[in-house]
């Protein structure tokens, strides 16, 4: 075991955080630390492809315990990104799959055998994708829940695989990336974002909107005054 992984542990304990709450980092940051330990930033990226399949696992430890990993030294900041959002491709093209081989009425009755899992929050999923489509798989990567659901009723309506991987892969990696920064910032204080997580997510949700209203309104102005 490097020191840097064992630093994990520690400061977690020293700052009187962990996703158990007791200053420990509980099962789930148990866990990743395994995965870390034994496969390194391919270990992170495991962790967040299961994140994917079970919701209940939460990428708020996930995310920002790698971002701390990377801050000692012990994972490489890109490399812990880049495994990361292929993770989160590779679930949900799994789930995309299976609600393309199931169908809408099996995968409802196999989710109800699902532990921690709420057939409600499928139902919901889908309605949000009939309403929203392409719209639907971007920002739902950034929606605890509607992350991992969103690509059951893609696949259950035969989405595009190319536009469902470009959207899944471009949301991914935007909420990958704020989370695994956010936890390499604050270092010891990484179970910071979990408290806080659903503030983030709408902070997050905010700039890219804005990001896209000025982009779509600077072209607008450039077309304008190109045809002046």
């Amino acid at each position: 075991m490097s020191a840097g992984v064992v630093s994990i542990g520690i400061g977690a304990r020293e700052s009187g955080g962990g996703s158990d709450g007791d200053g420990g980092l509980g099962p789930v940051g148990d866990w990743v630390v395994g995965l870390m330990e034994t496969f390194g930033a391919a270990g992170a990226g495991l962790a967040v492809f299961a994140e994917n399949l079970f919701p209940p696992i939460p990428s708020e430890v996930i995310l920002p315990l790698a971002g701390f990993t990377a801050s000692q030294g012990d994972l490489d900041l890109v490399a812990a990104i880049a495994f990361t959002t292929l993770g989160s491709l590779l679930g949900a093209f799994t789930l995309y799959g299976l609600g393309a081989w199931l169908g809408r009425d099996r995968m409802r009755r196999l989710a109800r055998h699902i532990p921690l899992v709420d057939v409600d929050d499928v139902d919901r999923t889908e309605a949000w994708f009939n309403r929203h489509g392409g719209k639907a798989i971007f920002f739902g990567r950034l929606v605890p829940i509607f992350r991992s659901f969103i690509s059951i009723p893609a696949g259950i309506e035969r989405m595009p695989l190319l536009t469902f991987g470009l959207l899944t892969t471009a949301g991914s990696l935007i909420w990958n990336t704020t989370l695994i920064l956010a936890g390499y910032l604050l270092g010891e204080q990484w179970h910071v974002v979990e408290e806080y997580a659903g503030i983030l997510q709408w902070v997050v949700i905010a700039t890219v909107v804005g990001a896209v209203a000025w982009f779509v309104v600077s072209r607008i102005r450039k077309h304008r005054a190109g045809v002046r």
